[in-house]
């Protein structure tokens, strides 16, 4: 077997690729950023990939006299300079900002090169998956409601929610919006958001439409994306909500059986997907982080290296998805 380059190498050259987030409207006062945000992403998928969560962790590993950290290194220099651990904690929590927007127009970049609807209806669906608070630690209502915080541990923000599978949870939710092509065969990721596990789904779902690629005409969800809000940010895009419908069962109004077909297609792809996803980046436990800024830098970096690790895939001219968790875990 030839031995191919590093995986982590590969995806930080693609990262020059991803089009920049449009520049914000307002202007920012003070010195002009010396350093380009292409090079706190690649900092935020060294971190991700090496399972580093703070900054202080990510600088003593790059300074281990090695041939790797020297190549990363030259990823996060400019000019023979690295950023100041505190030029990276400030401009790494300003990239959370701007993180959605990268994964979307990453995806909608996944969606020209691969041409998945070449092969594959145009159709995505829509889901939240929920992420443990760190350490397992939770903050009980009746401790929140009288204000106090019994031990440091507690993440305040993250919040409460009831899940069909695992029943109570505290922590977060990760909202995703992905393509799914036959069954296993291939899933990009297209839009994500990081809330608190509180917030509805149907709050997201919107936002998340608002980023997909203009090919997308069908969005399939439950019955929580089945909502006014949801139906208008469809309606808006030229798209086709297909969501599952509460009350009494069975359901005989016209589309119920073409509905029910949807629905199996998404949650079999939705399961899988969310295993998948998580097996890779260990997030079947609690996550790693503390604060709304940290996690949704966690979370959504991983959803960053896995669109980056299909595009590095695709340009070996290897499968996808299978074979997707060891090329990652390879770094």
């Amino acid at each position: 077997m030839v031995p191919r380059q590093n995986a982590l190498i590969q995806m930080l050259g693609l990262v020059e690729e991803i089009p920049l987030p449009l520049p914000r409207a307002q202007a920012r006062r003070g010195r002009r950023q010396a350093y380009s945000p292409h090079l706190f992403v690649k900092a935020a998928i060294i971190m991700t990939t090496k399972r580093l969560h703070k900054v202080h962790e990510l600088l003593s590993t790059l300074a281990e006299p090695t041939q790797a950290m020297q190549s990363l290194r030259e990823h996060l220099t400019l000019n023979g300079k690295m950023p100041s651990r505190r030029t990276f904690e400030r401009r790494l929590a300003q990239l959370t900002q701007d993180l959605p927007e990268r994964i979307a127009r990453l995806g909608a970049l996944l969606v020209e090169r691969l041409r998945p609807f070449a092969e594959a209806g145009r159709a995505v669906a829509i889901d939240s998956t929920v992420l443990r608070a760190k350490d397992g630690a939770v903050w009980h209502r009746k401790h929140k409601e009288a204000g106090e915080i019994p031990h440091t541990r507690i993440d305040t923000q993250a919040g409460w929610t009831k899940s069909g599978w695992h029943g109570w949870v505290y922590g977060w939710k990760l909202h995703l919006l992905y393509l799914s092509c036959t069954v296993g065969s291939l899933w990009i990721p297209l839009t994500a958001r990081l809330t608190a596990a509180d917030v509805h789904d149907g709050e997201v779902g919107p936002l998340l439409v608002a980023d997909l690629p203009e090919s997308v005409r069908f969005a399939l969800g439950d019955q929580h994306y089945n909502g006014p809000s949801m139906q208008s940010a469809c309606f808006q895009r030229g798209m086709n909500l297909v969501a599952t419908r509460g009350g009494k069962y069975p359901h005989t109004d016209a589309g119920v059986e073409v509905r029910r077909m949807f629905h199996q297609l998404r949650s079999k792809a939705m399961e899988n997907f969310n295993e998948h996803f998580k097996a890779i980046f260990d997030s079947h436990a609690d996550v790693p982080s503390k604060g709304r800024n940290a996690t949704t830098r966690f979370a959504l970096s991983a959803v960053l290296v896995y669109q980056l690790g299909l595009w590095a895939r695709h340009r070996l001219g290897l499968p996808l998805n299978q074979g997707l968790k060891a090329f990652l875990k390879a770094v």
